[in-house]
């Protein structure tokens, strides 16, 4: 591989991180909107706690889940290469 196309890799998986950091930024924000008007906008221990275990909860499952996407979509893909050859 030469050294241009790690180049472009390396950035390219760069900018795709920090465009999702910056996703992720914006949706904590909306989700912390969204805690303000259920428990009032006094931040309490307990609030920030419950959106802490609401938030990677779903964050565990959204990972789950794409894993289990994206694992589905090696082994199809994975199959009909082996069709393509045999």
């Amino acid at each position: 591989m030469s050294l241009r196309t790690e180049v472009i890799e390396n950035i390219s998986a760069l900018l795709t991180a920090a465009f999702g950091l910056i996703a992720a930024l914006a949706w904590n924000g909306a989700i912390q909107e969204l805690f303000a008007i259920i428990f009032g906008e006094q931040s309490t221990f307990v609030a920030m706690l419950v959106y802490a275990i609401v938030v990677t909860i779903v964050a565990v499952i959204v990972v789950i889940l794409i894993a289990r996407v994206a694992a589905k979509a090696k082994g199809e893909e994975e199959a009909s290469q082996g069709r393509a050859k045999g």
